[in-house]
């Protein structure tokens, strides 16, 4: 059986004292160490929030998320910073990168602060990224010399810097061409299939997300099953 590095019991986000908003209502979901998952559904259906709760950016209101084995409610402060820098590594669909830093920096930055702790060396693994995601020649271009696709190729590498167990990706071909996206999440897949990387996917293009291993749809921030035919 394969051994979980997500699993979220009955997740519930309410946003609001007063005329609440339910954002996920007793979300159950587990994730594969090695999978491909996408998720998708409509705006506002709860995709992002969902992503949010796995990543620990956000706290449930109620209910349990586990990664890596980890209940995240247990963690606080610098203890959650410090695994969510070890564990996860996020894309998204605003590539995020700082103009004035190259591409090098841009994927070094995330572990500047924690260069000289790191049991590899942070410019060698940032350079080797870069050439991963086709970019090896691009290592001293600023942001605004790279293509958008270019520019999210960046964001994945720097997504990986940290050797992350799970990546959770956030709409990442929201802001390029579909052609481009195809090929971004081409990408992905290729780095789940040669690295072993657990990959979280949300989209809303069903097309995009058919690449993924398994799909699960989001409805009112609900799991939803679409019905049986003839049923």
């Amino acid at each position: 059986m394969q051994d979980l590095i997500v699993a979220t019991e009955n997740l519930t986000k309410v946003y609001g004292d007063g005329a609440e908003a339910r954002a996920l209502d007793g979300v159950s979901l587990e994730v594969g160490d090695g999978e491909f998952l996408a998720i998708t559904g409509p705006s506002g259906s709860g995709k992002t929030t969902l992503l949010n709760l796995i990543g620990t950016l956000d706290r449930p209101t109620s209910g349990r998320v586990a990664v890596d084995g980890v209940d995240i409610n247990t963690l606080r402060g610098n203890a959650l910073a410090d695994f969510r820098r070890q564990k996860i590594g996020f894309i998204c669909q605003l590539f995020n990168l700082v103009p004035m830093l190259t591409a090098l920096e841009n994927v070094m930055l995330p572990l500047l602060p924690y260069r000289r702790g790191l049991p590899f060396n942070l410019k060698e693994r940032a350079q080797e990224l870069l050439e991963v995601v086709g970019l090896g020649e691009r290592l001293h271009h600023l942001p605004g010399q790279l293509s958008g696709g270019e520019q999210q190729r960046v964001a994945i590498a720097r997504a990986l810097v940290n050797h992350p167990k799970v990546i959770l990706a956030d709409e990442p071909t929201g802001n390029v061409d579909s052609k481009t996206g195809q090929e971004i999440v081409g990408l992905l897949r290729q780095l789940n299939r040669e690295l072993g990387l657990t990959v979280v996917l949300v989209s809303h293009d069903a097309a995009l997300a058919a690449q993924a291993d398994r799909m699960v749809a989001l409805r009112d921030g609900r799991l939803w099953h679409p019905p049986t035919p003839g049923l």
